[in-house]
């Protein structure tokens, strides 16, 4: 059986609101952090449930930016998702790219 490895962005309280305002689709995310955390855990046991191993990627508020302006990419939900998977494929493989 292969497993399907997800990767999840994954927010901080303490940076939770500089990073919604930072994002050009911030409006679309939960208003707050306690909103935005109880529907991604419930999305996380939805995807562990149908048998994905999820991997809970922490977006840094300075380190994330960079990766984007890095891979031209705006930041975005399209981003964050891209993000997460590269995050979640070195962390299962260990592979060192920073691409």
């Amino acid at each position: 059986m292969q497993v399907q490895i997800v990767g999840m962005a994954w927010y901080r309280p303490e940076t939770f609101d500089r990073l919604r305002s930072m994002f050009e689709d911030g409006d679309k995310l939960h208003r707050t952090y306690k909103e935005w955390l109880a529907a991604a855990e419930s999305g996380r046991k939805k995807l562990e449930a149908q048998g994905h191993r999820v991997v809970c990627v922490d977006i840094d508020p300075d380190q994330f930016p960079e990766w984007c302006r890095a891979n031209g990419m705006k930041l975005n939900a399209e981003a964050r998702n891209r993000y997460g998977s590269f995050v979640a494929y070195k962390t299962v493989t260990g592979a060192q790219s920073d691409a």
